[in-house]
C-alpha cells in the first residue's frame, strides 16, 4: 500500500496534488510520502513482536536526511555501508548504539570513525578485516562489538546483480569455515564476538530462501555456543521484495516474514536485527517527469521525457520495471497504445520501458514512475552535466524540498582548474 492515489482526476501524494509540486519545483523530481514510510516501518517493527529486536533501515536504499529523521523518530536503527552513510546517520540524530556497520571493504579510517562516534556492531566479512579492526580498536583502547557475516550458499532467486548469499558471491565467510573463523575472532584482543550476520540478497519474492538461510543460522548458533561463544544477537539482513507492478501477485507480507523468523530462530534467546530498505522506502516514493516530445518513429512511437537514466538508473542497470502512470487520470476506457518511454541522454540504454501501453499523452504532460523511493535518488548522477533532481517530502497537506536542484554554475564551480591552464 502507498499514499499516491488519484483524486478528482489527478494524482495526489497524500493530500497534495502532484501537479502542484511540479509547478513549484519543476520536473523531474522525486516525491516521498511520510505516511507510507511510517506505515512500512511499523509493519516490520510489529511483525517481530514480542522478540527483542531492532529494525535497522538499510540506508543504501535512500539516505536523505529527512527520510532518516522520519524513521529515526520512530525508533529505527540504521544499517550503513560506508563512512559517508555513518556520517549521515549521525547527522540525522541516530545514536551510535542504533547504527550497524556492514560492507565488505571497510577502511581503517571508517573503522576508527565509527569507534570514536559509537557503534552498535560491525558486521565483519573477512579475516583480514577482523585483524585490522582488532588492531585499530587496541590502539584506541577499546573493544569493538562484532558479528561475522556467514555466506550460507543459498540461492535467493533474485537478479544476479543483487544476489549475495551464494558461494561465488564476494560476501561473507563460507559457513563451512565459520567455526575456525569464529575461533580466530575470539582470540583477537580488540574484538568482542556477539553474534551472527547473514544477508542473502535483495528483492526476494519468496520466503523459502530466507527459511533455508535462517535454519542454517540456527544450527550454527548451537554449534558456536557449544564452542564457547556468547551468541546473543542475530542480524538476519534484509531483502524482502516489493510489488513493482499492480498485479494480483505480491511478495510476502512483513507479518509473514516475522512469523518465519519466530519459527526458525525465535526460540534461541537472541536479539534479532533486520535491515529492510526497499520495502520501507520503495513504494514510498515516485519520480515525476514531463513529456518533452511525442516522436513517431518507424514501426514504433516514443515518449521522450525530461527525466533520464542518470535520474533513475534501475531500468538501464537491472532491466527493472516501474509502473509509469499519467499524473492526470485517463478517462475510463481511454484507448491505449504501445510506446517506448525514453530519456534525452544520447545512449540507447536511456530507455525506461519498451512498447508499454499508455494512454494518449502530449508535450508538457506529467507522468509518475511508481515504486521509485528505493535505489532511485541515491544512485543518480550528473551524467551529461544534468543536475541532480530535487527530492520532496510530503506530510499530509504539506510538502518541502529536502534536496534542491543545483544550478549549472554550482555544478561547474566544483571543478578546479590547474594553474597552468
Amino acid at each position: 500500500m502507498d499514499h499516491f492515489l488519484y483524486r478528482n482526476g489527478t494524482l495526489y501524494a497524500e493530500d497534495v496534488a502532484v501537479s502542484e509540486i511540479a509547478a513549484a519545483v519543476g520536473t523531474p523530481f522525486y516525491c516521498y510520502s511520510t505516511a507510507t514510510l511510517e506505515r512500512h516501518f511499523r509493519l516490520f517493527d510489529s511483525a517481530l513482536d514480542p522478540l527483542p529486536h531492532l529494525v535497522c533501515f538499510a540506508m543504501k536504499s535512500n539516505s536523505n536526511q529527512a527520510i532518516l529523521k522520519t524513521l529515526a523518530r520512530l525508533g529505527a536503527g540504521m544499517d550503513v555501508v560506508s563512512g559517508g552513510e555513518y556520517a549521515r546517520a549521525k547527522a540525522a540524530g541516530v545514536p551510535g548504539d542504533r547504527i550497524v556497520f556492514s560492507g565488505v571493504g571497510k577502511t581503517a579510517v571508517e573503522m576508527r570513525t565509527a569507534l570514536e562516534g559509537g557503534i552498535r556492531q560491525f558486521n565483519l566479512e573477512s579475516e583480514p578485516e577482523m585483524e585490522l579492526l582488532s588492531a585499530i580498536a587496541v590502539s584506541m583502547g577499546v573493544v569493538a562489538p562484532v558479528t561475522l557475516r556467514v555466506n550460507p550458499d543459498v540461492d535467493a532467486r533474485t537478479h544476479a546483480k543483487i544476489a549475495t548469499g551464494k558461494s561465488e558471491n564476494k560476501f561473507g565467510i563460507p559457513i563451512a569455515r565459520a567455526r575456525d573463523v569464529y575461533a580466530r575472532a575470539a582470540g583477537l584482543p580488540g574484538l568482542e564476538v556477539i553474534g551472527i550476520d547473514v544477508h542473502i540478497g535483495s528483492q526476494l519474492t519468496d520466503l523459502e530462501p530466507f527459511e533455508q538461510a535462517y535454519l542454517k543460522v540456527a544450527d550454527l548458533t548451537a554449534v558456536l555456543r557449544a564452542d564457547g561463544h556468547d551468541i546473543r544477537r542475530l542480524d538476519l539482513g534484509g531483502g524482502l521484495g516489493i510489488p513493482y507492478t499492480r498485479s494480483n501477485i505480491a511478495p510476502p507480507l512483513p507479518s509473514d516474514y516475522g512469523d518465519l523468523i519466530k519459527r526458525t530462530v525465535g526460540d534461541l534467546g537472541c536479539e534479532v536485527e533486520i535491515e529492510p530498505g526497499r520495502l520501507i522506502s520503495g513504494n514510498a516514493g515516485i519520480m515525476v517527469s514531463a513529456v518533452i516530445y511525442v516522436k513517431n518513429g518507424e514501426g514504433r512511437d516514443f515518449l521522450i521525457l525530461d527525466g533520464a537514466m542518470n535520474d533513475l538508473i534501475r531500468p538501464s542497470m537491472y532491466d527493472a520495471h516501474h509502473d509509469i502512470v499519467p499524473v492526470q487520470e485517463p478517462a475510463a476506457g481511454a484507448e491505449q497504445a504501445p510506446v517506448d518511454i525514453v530519456g534525452p541522454v544520447c545512449e540507447s540504454g536511456d530507455t525506461f520501458a519498451k512498447q508499454r501501453n499508455m494512454p494518449p499523452l502530449a508535450s508538457g504532460d506529467l507522468v509518475a514512475f511508481r515504486s521509485a523511493g528505493a535505489y532511485g535518488a541515491v544512485m543518480s548522477s550528473e551524467y551529461n552535466t544534468r543536475p541532480l533532481i530535487p527530492e520532496v517530502l510530503v506530510n499530509g497537506d504539506q510538502f518541502a524540498v529536502i534536496r534542491s536542484r543545483p544550478t549549472f554554475d554550482e555544478m561547474i564551480a566544483r571543478d578546479n582548474i590547474p594553474e597552468w591552464l
